[in-house]
């Protein structure tokens, strides 16, 4: 039987399967590095300025705590230069190239840093409510409530970053109306929102917690030189702006 050249069909049919199996492979190792989201949320497309929807909302909630000081990042699902603004900070935090355009390794970053719930790594909804596991009874629905918490809890996830990544303690989050009243509550606490936080000492004494906070999204800051709160500096979002710690000097 003669011998088959390099140009006989057989040996065409075969170098075909090993080029189509090397390309596979190439494949596979070319996607390896792609992002891959947790059971929360996955990005479909590269965000930047001029975009809007779904998406952009829940960019903005994560990056809400990058918005610089005194600022507030609307979550509205438009990407404007607010949002750009705010993306470029969340980046610079974590090393990433700052453009404020939210592509593959922004939402890499932001995949490791949550929770299957959508919760930051370093925060819990339980942890935020130690009044009810069904955030009913407050001042607002009971969806509304757990959603402020999660906005409250992206915030200080980038508080926590700012501090060296040490601990936060988290001492009260959501109250429904009667464990509100049973701590001696304002009639009117945004606690009963589920959009604060008040914050025990720990790795941080209660001024610089309160001093940091400025530049994280937080409307409200009471802290220590406060009637009230001399054990705890409180983060809140409410409407307007109202800092009051005199003896961090804000």
């Amino acid at each position: 039987m003669p011998r088959r050249t390099a140009h006989s069909p057989s040996v065409r049919l075969l170098l075909s399967i090993v080029m189509l199996m090397a390309s596979v492979v190439g494949g596979v190792v070319a996607t390896a590095g792609t992002a891959h989201a947790d059971g929360c949320y996955t990005w479909s497309r590269t965000l930047s300025q001029g975009a809007s929807g779904a998406d952009v909302t829940q960019l903005q909630i994560r990056v809400a705590g990058y918005p610089g000081y005194g600022a507030v990042l609307a979550i509205d699902g438009a990407y404007g230069p607010g949002t750009a603004a705010a993306v470029k900070r969340f980046q610079a935090a974590y090393g990433l190239a700052a453009d404020g355009v939210a592509g593959p390794a922004t939402f890499s970053k932001i995949y490791s840093l949550q929770d299957d719930d959508c919760t930051p790594i370093h925060f819990s909804y339980a942890e935020l409510n130690n009044c009810n596991t069904t955030w009913a009874g407050g001042a607002v629905s009971a969806t509304t409530a757990k959603s402020n918490a999660l906005r409250t809890m992206w915030k200080l996830e980038a508080l926590r970053h700012a501090l060296g990544d040490q601990s936060i303690r988290v001492t009260s989050g959501f109250r429904s109306q009667a464990c509100n009243d049973a701590v001696g509550g304002a009639s009117s606490s945004r606690h009963l929102y589920g959009d604060a936080a008040d914050l025990g000492s720990g790795p941080h004494s209660l001024c610089r917690l309160a001093q940091e906070a400025r530049n994280h999204g937080f409307n409200g800051i009471l802290g220590p030189g406060y009637p009230g709160h001399s054990d705890h500096t409180h983060v809140d979002h409410r409407p307007s702006r109202f800092w009051s710690a005199s003896s961090c000097g804000i």
